[in-house]
């Protein structure tokens, strides 16, 4: 088969891309900050001719781009935020350029830039046949914090489209048919009485007493959920001194499971608790509710066709001095096996009904409208996810050629997609069929706070 000609225009826009991918990583932003990224992602997509506006759905960092006209809308779904703590050089071993500071430690430097290429290729291929077609790069923002799409979407984006996609760095070259796990988010905030705790402790009403009975509560509850659900917390607050008993207490809580009704569910009796809590020890109870996210749900029509053109695409070639480099931090792992773990997982794999037990807020896209979302391998292939390695990976020519590769998979992919009718009407029978009549109920309700600083 002769090159696509969107792997073509991907290849004469690489350096250019991979200049953007780094200076994204060079300039690392938390969510909901990501101002630069959003700068230089915008003026690269008007100069390339799409109709581009930042701030778009009333959010500072989000970005809508168009181009073409007419059906199939395909969207692509762009991050580019950071994480606290992961600040690091491209360096085989732990090097951190600030202490403590802030790094890609996801790759999201990689995945929106990725996305960016795969609408390039894309428009150069409906350009070049005059079919219709239209593409949206969507910026978006704070993925990190699993709600930035969750606040577009209620804000109107996404509807738009007949089809979206996606990617995201990983270890390797895979697609899988399983569901990443939903989410929901809340801080339980408990109010007592303040006294001295050995002077006069029957004046006192302890708001730490509050969060410990609901935690109790909370791990009694593990016995009765099903085996996909799981409940994490931490104390943000627990008193000031043990002598003073706390009229302040709080804890963050993360309700995980495969579908948004058994989210639902564990977290309405998890309030119970709570509740239960602050009933006995004479407390009160508010709870500031974080938002939350819909678990993924794979279209299979659209994953058999990224996983067909990934099989096509040519490998990425990787020198000995990259090779050398993935070692080095594979041998930081303890599973590492000498002569055993290879350097880097590149070559594709099948299809696979994986799940990663991870989230992310493109679950909620998801059940706006048939989807995919594709894994490439732009890490060493011990590099654990949220880490240094992460950071060190993304910032190499590594992380950049797996980039390159997964935006020419998107572009391929998606226009297969629009040269089939057959497999448009089968992808969209499929999520007609995975909703089962339901729809989509945006979790971003109004009583979650606002995220930008304005």
């Amino acid at each position: 088969m002769s090159e696509r000609l969107s792997s073509k225009v991907i290849d004469q826009h690489a350096e250019k891309l991979c200049k953007l991918a780094k200076d994204i990583w060079d300039n690392p932003e938390m969510g909901w900050h990501e101002t630069k990224a959003v700068e230089w992602t915008a003026q690269y997509l008007r100069e390339e001719g799409f109709e581009t506006e930042v701030g778009a759905y009333g959010m500072p960092t989000a970005i809508r781009a168009a181009w073409g006209k007419g059906h199939p809308v395909i969207g692509f779904c762009a991050e580019y935020d950071c994480l606290p703590g992961l600040s690091q050089k491209v360096s085989p071993k732990q090097d951190p350029i600030v202490p403590g500071g802030i790094g890609h430690g996801c790759g999201h430097n990689l995945l929106g830039v990725g996305c960016l290429g795969a609408c390039i290729g894309l428009k150069a291929e409906l350009e070049a046949s005059g079919k219709d077609g239209t593409v949206i790069f969507y910026g978006c923002p704070a993925e990190e914090q699993l709600t930035g799409k969750g606040f577009m979407a209620k804000a109107g984006a996404f509807y738009e489209c007949d089809f979206t996609v996606a990617w995201h760095p990983g270890v390797s070259n895979r697609n899988s048919y399983a569901p990443m796990i939903g989410v929901e988010g809340a801080i339980f905030k408990f109010h007592g009485k303040t006294s001295h705790a050995a002077a006069n402790p029957q004046d006192g009403r302890s708001a730490l007493d509050a969060v410990t009975l609901m935690n109790v509560g909370a791990e009694f509850l593990r016995e009765h959920v099903t085996d996909d659900v799981r409940m994490h917390y931490n104390i943000i607050n627990g008193g000031l001194a043990p002598n003073i008993v706390p009229d302040y207490a709080a804890a963050k809580y993360f309700v995980r499971a495969i579908t948004r009704e058994a989210v639902v569910d564990t977290f309405n009796r998890l309030v119970k608790c709570a509740e239960g809590a602050a009933h006995m020890t004479e407390t009160t109870l508010e709870i500031e509710r974080l938002g939350g996210i819909y678990p993924t749900m794979q279209n299979h029509v659209l994953v058999d066709i990224m996983q067909k053109v990934r099989e096509e695409i040519p490998e990425v070639e990787y020198t000995e001095e990259e090779l050398k480099f993935a070692d080095e931090i594979n041998r930081v792992q303890p599973q590492y096996v000498e002569g055993v773990t290879p350097p880097i997982e590149y070559e594709t794999v099948p299809v696979v009904p994986f799940n990663s037990g991870a989230s992310t807020d493109y679950g909620d896209v998801m059940h706006i409208a048939p989807s995919v979302q594709n894994t490439d391998c732009t890490w060493s292939t011990l590099s654990g996810g949220h880490s240094w390695m992460v950071t060190a990976c993304s910032g190499s020519s590594i992380g950049m050629k797996g980039m390159i590769r997964a935006a020419k998979v998107m572009a391929g992919g998606s226009w297969d997609l629009i040269c089939d009718p057959e497999a448009q009407a089968a992808a969209k029978a499929e999520f007609d069929a995975s909703m089962g009549g339901k729809k989509y109920v945006c979790p971003i309700t109004d009583d979650v706070a606002w995220p930008y600083d304005n």
